[in-house]
């Protein structure tokens, strides 16, 4: 998949874009595997209050290091101060073979980063799905300020 130029990525793809519609509509609605393109949101169908399936992005060229960004909009390089990256996601939008993603944040209130592990940033960035190779979902959680 990776460095392929055919437009090949449709399972990346397909799978954002159940999480995205998951995360549009915030409803449980059955019960599958605990996979990633599971039909609803949290531990379970009765689950009540997840609107994020945080991902992580895995590209070929990465060698096992999941994908990072800037928690911010500012120009950081994630190699040099990896503090202010994060290679945690929420999948925003799926056009065809690209997604849009925010950037989520470790959650700086300990006491709250128990039940609510992320917050949303400000930061977001486009990715052409032949680049990701593979993902890796996180908790269904509740993300603030979205």
């Amino acid at each position: 998949m990776c460095n392929n130029n055919s437009g090949d990525s449709k399972c990346i793809s397909e799978i954002l874009t159940v999480i995205n519609i998951l995360q549009d509509n915030a409803e449980c609605s059955d019960a599958c595997l605990d996979t990633c393109d599971r039909g609803f949101l949290g531990c379970n169908v009765s689950t009540i209050g997840c609107n994020t399936r945080p991902i992580m992005l895995y590209t070929c060229c990465g060698n096992g290091t999941p994908w990072s960004m800037p928690t911010t909009k500012e120009a950081i390089d994630c190699n040099v101060t990896p503090g202010s990256c994060s290679s945690v996601f929420r999948v925003e939008k799926v056009d065809g073979n690209c997604a849009t993603f925010r950037v989520l944040a470790p959650n700086p209130d300990a006491e709250a980063a128990v039940t609510r592990p992320y917050v949303a940033t400000n930061s977001f960035f486009t990715m052409n799905l032949n680049c990701v190779c593979s993902l890796r979902c996180l908790q269904d959680t509740i993300v603030e300020c979205i």
